[in-house]
């Protein structure tokens, strides 16, 4: 009788153990996030030599998975969509801004050297938060002619950035697939702006 009280309290105590250390685990900031929810806090649409430009600045923090893959040599994209419309009483609002810019992220763990840019043009960053930091403050994005837009109407758009996966190498377009890690991404933020007649003829 006495064995069998003392394996019983063995077995009790392993079993408070397991239950103990699953808590904690679960208390343990995993892949899933790392910061702030991503979103957009800043647009603003400029007119520079005869063209509309959008500087927008971003909250985007990357999780650990994310991190780390990238730390392993994995390019990672980033794509900011940008439409902007024309409200019309009478019918649907008119579209006149559909556009995407894609930024790439990439190590190479040869040269130990970081490269951000977008599409095939690149340059070198010291770090993996310095080449967010390109992609977190979007500058002189050429969107539309300034032209096409009249002086004093009120105009719309929306912008978001996401972590674009159909872009990444395919065994991780199925690792994305199955992961809630690799669905990052800011909702669509809604803007407004008007042009004045200055800003489209600074001259």
């Amino acid at each position: 009788m006495t064995v069998f009280r003392c394996r019983m309290s063995i077995i009790s105590r392993l079993f408070l153990g397991l239950l103990l250390v699953s808590a904690l685990l679960s208390l343990v900031p995993g892949g899933e996030a790392y910061g702030a929810e991503p979103k957009v806090v800043r647009v603003e649409p400029v007119v520079r030599n005869g063209r509309l430009e959008i500087d927008a600045d971003i909250e985007f923090e990357l999780n650990q998975q994310l991190r780390d893959a990238a730390q392993r040599g994995v390019p990672l994209y980033f794509t900011a969509d940008l439409t902007m419309t024309q409200e019309r009483w009478w019918w649907f609002d008119k579209p006149l801004v559909d556009a995407s810019r894609t930024w790439r992220v990439v190590y190479n763990a040869l040269t130990r050297q970081w490269r951000a840019g977008v599409g095939e043009l690149s340059f070198p960053v010291a770090s993996l938060d310095d080449a967010m930091s390109v992609i977190r403050h979007i500058r002189n994005w050429s969107v539309a002619d300034a032209g096409d837009f009249d002086e004093g109407v009120l105009y719309g758009g929306q912008l978001r950035l996401r972590l674009d996966t159909s872009l990444l190498p395919r065994p991780f377009q199925v690792n994305a697939l199955n992961s809630s890690s690799w669905a990052q991404g800011t909702p669509w933020t809604d803007f407004s702006f008007t042009l004045s007649g200055k800003e489209k003829d600074p001259s």
